[in-house]
């Protein structure tokens, strides 16, 4: 019998709560063999979907083998209604079982689903006052079976229910372009709420949606959309069947909060002796609270459900080091490059004021230098003087830091004094890489460590100076993101962000949201704006999403369009404008060429997305554009009299190949002369972050791994080694980031963990699959390396290689999911590969022979 699906997944989430979509995308995972039909059955609840009543949908047996991207195709459930369903396949050995049933459950899709809910803040707010806390008492006559608190702001905010914090999200309700759209929150708050009476509490900061110069802190903009406010909705159903509603309206109470200061790019001041004791539980004490009053949003603005993991805290580091520079400062050393917040324990009389100033490097007397990361920030907290001891953490801010600076201790600190907490989206771990060398292990825990760090509602550039969602990295260093993270459900909302930034002549800007508008090349480049579209590219061919193909293919073909206008002549073949090669060593490269390799990237792209979502004739035009313009590409610069392009840099030569625009019987010399070019720079890179994801494929394409080998063993300027030699712990800005100062944060560079774990380790989807549906096992075992491995958790279920080389025998262990056969390239000894077609499973492989290095 063919054994049940498992691990079913609603919008990629796993049993998600509130959403909005009514007719979601399915999926699950089967176990052995290939599926050839399914069956989905959905029902409002467990017991009629169980007896096969289901009241929702029953699709019937369908054929196909389709097991992700599976769109609900029931009746529309409406607000807050839970959802059960199931499938079951049918394989070789006939039809499953059911599978356990999933579920998800809808939020307040409609502005009519939030009726009476009003935004309201505390009275006379002004722009420098203490940050406002909102609260409402309730009785209930009976503990509920099922409550739920629905919940937005502008800027950020906590939501508390008897006092406790309502889930782990932190920094809600993630960043979006504040007057288009606003993400709404659900929680279960069942567990929490009681018979008798109750309380629920919110506390406000401003986020980034009120930035201003603040006591002359740091800041990279100013943005004022108002107040902080909230909107809020409370819902309780009861065992009687009966249910009750509470939502945000002037019946709430109103005080100002102990946070006296919320800078998002400066810090945050919390003064505890203005903390009000159980403000959020029954039976407080607001004699000085005032009613909230109400605070409409000036605009129409979307609420929309986050349907994406949170930010939450994920690891708590303790310093590995203290030191005190100077008397009274003290500096402890987390050890690695994080972003997050720090966590305060201390001890001593009511007003003491300490202060916290994060950084990641030290200046040369062993103080923090925060010259490259904004200057002055800090967080500071004012003691109340319990006697026994304080923790604090800041609630409206977070950084990027190594080292945290305290100041006005009260008493010499114990080493763990101070600890960091790791922030970042809770994206599940999908995948890992290891081998012999542990300069390439560094330089894989280098690019994880600086995903991390900018895996925020924003897929920011850094955690600290900026903070803005920079687009060229969203698709360049994809296969780095992904490779670590399942980021199926979180990357919809990056490429909803870039649709609502889209202006009305068709550019999406260099950065969504928008926050500030850059001028000229920092607004309008191809490798930039094209997000658009490989983003939602990258999602569909890893993932197998074409609803995020269909939502915004729209929006592609207009800034195609916007494209088109800025090409020259308007023939749409070769685009000049844009940043180049951006941090590259040899800045040679012509802006041209970077900017006409994205138009053809794009061009491609979208032929591939049209014939994903049945526009054929479409998608015929888009290839005939893309091959048009590597033609142009070849005809405008290639070189007469060598076998190279544009200025001869190895970017050129790298981005000429991987557009296609080499014709056949010259990519071998284009290739040599590539090579030719990074020997003569000592095995160095060149390049900077557009060209740099060419240059390995084409390397590794080109059967020159070895080249790659050798670009990643240097450990002087420029390299990945230089980084991890100068003391790096997350990677950083440019090629000599830790000695030339920038930030020691950032995931741009991160293009060779794609390489380490497809190349190196062998581990790949082949070029025509979807959603993993077939495999492409090729491991590289150069140089001197003896091991490797990696390991990712596809959308079929896990997939891993390990192969082992002694000076006898190579041997390859493979495990391949369910799916189509999958292919592997033995190396051999001698030179060339033993291909062979393997079925889902578990494979081991030996090659005797010779195989000493580079064998």
């Amino acid at each position: 019998m063919t054994a049940a699906p498992h691990t079913l997944r609603t919008d990629h989430l796993s049993d998600p709560l509130g959403i909005d979509q009514q007719h979601p995308d399915l999926a699950w995972m089967v176990t052995t063999g290939t599926q050839r039909a399914h069956q989905i059955q959905a029902a409002t609840a467990p017991g009629l979907l169980a007896a096969g009543t289901c009241d929702l949908w029953d699709s019937g047996r369908l054929p196909g083998a389709a097991h992700a991207g599976v769109r609900y195709a029931g009746k529309a459930p409406g607000a807050r209604q839970r959802v059960w369903w199931r499938v079951r396949v049918w394989g070789d050995e006939g039809p499953s079982p059911w599978s356990a049933a999933a579920t998800w459950e809808t939020g307040l899709p409609t502005e009519d689903d939030w009726s009476g809910a009003r935004w309201i803040t505390a009275p006379g707010l002004g722009a420098g006052d203490r940050l406002p806390l909102l609260a409402r008492d309730f009785t209930l006559p009976d503990a509920p079976v099922r409550a739920r608190l629905y919940a937005t702001a502008l800027g950020v905010y906590e939501a508390f229910v008897n006092g406790t914090r309502a889930g782990d999200a932190l920094l809600e309700p993630g960043c979006t372009a504040y007057d288009q759209r606003l993400l709404y929150a659900t929680y279960d708050i069942t567990d929490a709420l009681r018979a008798g009476p109750n309380t629920v509490g919110i506390s406000l900061g401003n986020g980034i949606a009120r930035v201003l110069d603040t006591d002359g802190r740091y800041t990279k903009l100013r943005a004022d959309h108002g107040d902080p406010r909230a909107l809020v909705l409370l819902y309780a159903e009861f065992a009687d069947g009966t249910s009750t509603t509470l939502v945000s309206d002037e019946h709430w109470s109103a005080a100002p909060g102990p946070v006296t200061v919320s800078a998002w790019f400066g810090g945050e001041e919390h003064d505890a002796r203005l903390e009000q004791a159980d403000w959020h539980r029954p039976g407080a004490d607001r004699g000085g609270w005032r009613p909230a009053v109400a605070a409409p949003l000036p605009g129409a603005v979307a609420l929309t459900a986050r349907a994406h993991p949170p930010i939450e805290v994920v690891e708590t580091l303790t310093p590995v080091a203290l030191s005190e520079p100077r008397p009274g400062v003290h500096v402890f050393d987390l050890g690695v490059n994080i972003a997050g917040r720090p966590r305060l324990d201390v001890t001593g009389p009511a007003g003491t004021s300490v202060v916290i100033r994060p950084a990641e490097l030290l200046a040369p007397d062993g103080t923090v230098n925060q010259r490259f990361t904004g200057t002055p920030c800090f967080d500071r907290y004012t003691l109340r003087g319990d006697p026994d001891g304080e923790s604090w953490h800041p609630a409206t801010v977070y950084h990027g830091f190594r080292y945290l600076q305290v100041e006005g201790l009260p008493a010499p600190p114990a080493p763990d004094a101070v600890r960091g907490e790791v922030m970042r989206v809770a994206n599940t771990r999908a995948g890992g890489f290891r081998c012999s060398s542990d300069l390439l292990n560094g330089i894989h825990r280098l690019i994880d460590r600086a995903v991390q760090g900018n895996m925020y509602s924003v897929l920011t550039d850094c955690p600290h100076r900026e903070k803005l969602g920079w687009l060229e990295q969203a698709h360049l260093v994809f296969p780095a993101v992904v490779g670590g993270y399942d980021v199926a459900a979180y990357y919809r909302k990056l490429v909803r962000d870039m649709a609502d930034a889209q202006t009305d002549t068709g550019l999406v800007p260099d950065i969504a949201p928008e926050y500030t508008v850059f001028e000229d090349k920092f607004r309008d480049d191809a490798n930039w704006g094209g997000a658009i579209v490989l983003a939602p590219w990258w999602l569909h061919r890893t993932y197998g999403d074409t609803a995020t193909l269909r939502a915004h293919y729209p929006h592609m073909l207009r800034y195609l369009a916007h494209l088109d206008s800025r090409s020259r002549d308007g023939a749409g073949l070769i685009l000049e404008h844009g940043l180049g090669d951006w941090i590259a060593f040899d800045d040679s490269t012509p802006k041209a060429v970077t900017a006409t390799f994205a138009l053809q990237r794009i061009l491609a792209a979208l032929g591939d997305i049209a014939e994903a979502i049945g526009r054929t004739g479409d998608a015929a035009a888009h290839r005939a554009r893309a091959a048009a313009v590597a033609r142009a590409f070849h005809a405008e610069f290639s070189d007469p009299r060598h076998p190279t392009y544009g200025s001869g840099s190895q970017a050129c030569d790298a981005l000429a190949l991987a557009a296609g625009a080499v014709p056949e019987e010259e990519r071998a010399a284009v290739l040599d002369h590539l090579v030719a070019g990074i020997r003569a720079a000592g095995d160095h890179v060149t390049v900077g972050e557009i060209a740099l994801p060419s240059l390995l494929r084409v390397l590794s394409d080109g059967d020159r791994d070895d080249v790659v080998l050798d670009l990643l063993s240097r450990t002087d300027n420029p390299s990945y080694g230089y980084q991890l030699a100068h003391g790096a712990t997350a990677l950083t800005e440019r090629w000599d980031g830790p000695t030339r100062g920038s930030s020691q944060n950032h995931y741009m560079l991160g293009a060779a963990a794609e390489w380490l774990t497809g190349s190196l380790a062998g581990l790949r989807q082949a070029a025509d699959s979807v959603a993993y549906e077939r495999i492409v096992v090729r491991p590289a075992p150069v140089g001197e390396l003896t091991c490797a491995s990696a390991w990712y958790d596809t959308p079929r279920g896990r997939a891993s290689v390990a192969w082992h080389r002694t000076p006898e025998a190579f041997r390859l262990t493979v495990t391949l999911p369910p799916g189509a056969d999958s292919r592997v390239e033995l190396p051999l000894p001698g030179g060339g590969r033993d291909v062979r077609e393997v079925p889902p499973g578990s494979h081991e492989f030996t090659v005797p022979g010779e195989w000493g290095p580079d064998a």
